[in-house]
């Protein structure tokens, strides 16, 4: 079972979960190595953004999948942080109307991995 988008120690149950398991989140989660390139990717998000599964495995989320977050406000914290847990406001412009969501950025030493998660919101 999936943990709740704003769940305090998310990071430790999401790594936990096979890719097949993120599908069961009703939330996008991208899972990336931790230079970004995109590990799995889950329902959610693929409906959310009307991209292929084959758009984002083994592609830098911020440069080749959504540009769009390659910025001070998401990507560079991802770079400039080892420990991450922040949920920001913020609206995709690429390639898809634009779309208010949550972003929740994920990042931990513990892990191999990163995630960040999407939750649609209307706002």
């Amino acid at each position: 079972m999936c943990p709740a988008f704003n769940e305090l120690d998310i990071m430790e149950e999401i790594s936990e979960m096979d890719d097949n398991e993120l599908h069961d989140c009703s939330f996008g989660v991208i899972k990336m190595s931790k230079d970004a390139v995109v590990q799995a990717v889950n329902n959610a998000e693929i409906e959310l953004t009307g991209l292929s599964r084959s758009a984002f495995i083994d592609k830098n989320f911020f440069t080749q999948v959504a540009p769009c977050t390659n910025n001070y406000m998401v990507a560079e914290k991802y770079r400039k942080f080892d420990e991450l847990d922040e949920t920001i406001p913020y609206v995709f412009t690429y390639m898809m109307k634009p779309t208010p969501v949550h972003l929740r950025m994920l990042k931990s030493r513990a892990y191999d991995s990163q995630y960040l998660l999407v939750d649609r919101k209307d706002m």
